[in-house]
């Protein structure tokens, strides 16, 4: 071999004249090897990325994002709900044993347990098989955590008055109250502005009533008869007065 051959001298430095090209190896050829993480893997996972994200960004314009009226710190008949993947924990907190005096069990000591042992699991399964059969601990933890939260979302969905919700949370129309209107002051001596809100904006399952869709003949049999959640009989008055309410929240109209 002749000296100096193949290589190009810069100075007193050596570097190799032979531009080679990068090719990965083919890892099918070794069998519970993995692949390489540049290109390869790295690739796979921007693209499984990228179609999350699309599909993702489809939905946000297929669906308009459930928008309720502005928040009202005075209003204690009003039921929040959290997001779905918190409905687990939000069902949890209404058992005996984790709610009331109980509460730091359910808030933090129960969800802390979940999640220690997660951090634990890598320490506690050390073995080197992969598949789930073959590994007891973490697939029995994996299905025992994945039973208990759907179970527990799926309570919480089903025990939870969604049409009570809708409507408390429905946004209505701005009106100008009179709040010195007869027919205002005897709502508000028959209790009805405890449901209804003093801005008649609704609340606790109560509708809203601002620019109600009945008839004066209509919101009138609704008083004394009642309807959904409102029992007959609330309103005590005379006929008179029974008349004047009527006629107040016929004309309440919105700004």
């Amino acid at each position: 071999m002749h000296r100096g051959k193949g290589m190009k001298f810069v100075g007193d430095s050596r570097v190799s004249a032979e531009q080679k090209t990068f090719i990965p190896k083919d890892y099918s050829e070794y069998p519970g090897k993995t692949e390489a993480f540049w290109p390869n893997f790295l690739l796979k996972e921007w693209m499984v990325g990228a179609v999350f994200l699309i599909g993702f960004l489809c939905l946000t314009i297929a669906h308009e994002p459930p928008l309720e009226k502005i928040a009202d710190p005075s209003d204690t008949a009003y039921i929040p709900l959290p997001d779905w993947y918190f409905l687990f924990l939000y069902q949890l907190l209404k058992y005996t044993y984790a709610s009331g005096p109980y509460n730091a069990i359910g808030a933090f000591i129960i969800p802390g347990l979940v999640f220690g042992a997660l951090l634990l699991a890598p320490f506690l399964d050390r073995g080197p098989e992969r598949k789930p059969s073959k590994r007891p601990f973490a697939t029995g933890f994996m299905l025992l955590a994945i039973a208990g939260v759907t179970f527990l979302t799926w309570e919480s969905v089903a025990h939870h008055d969604w049409e009570a919700a809708a409507q408390q949370g429905k946004i209505v129309a701005d009106a100008e109250i009179d709040t010195e209107a007869e027919g205002y002051k005897l709502m508000e001596a028959n209790t009805c502005l405890t449901c209804h809100g003093n801005e008649l904006q609704g609340g606790a399952g109560a509708p809203a009533l601002v620019e109600v869709d009945l008839s004066p003949e209509e919101i009138h049999d609704v008083i004394v008869n009642g309807r959904g959640a409102m029992p007959a009989g609330i309103f005590t008055g005379t006929d008179e007065e029974l008349n004047k309410v009527v006629e107040f929240i016929s004309s309440i109209e919105s700004e």
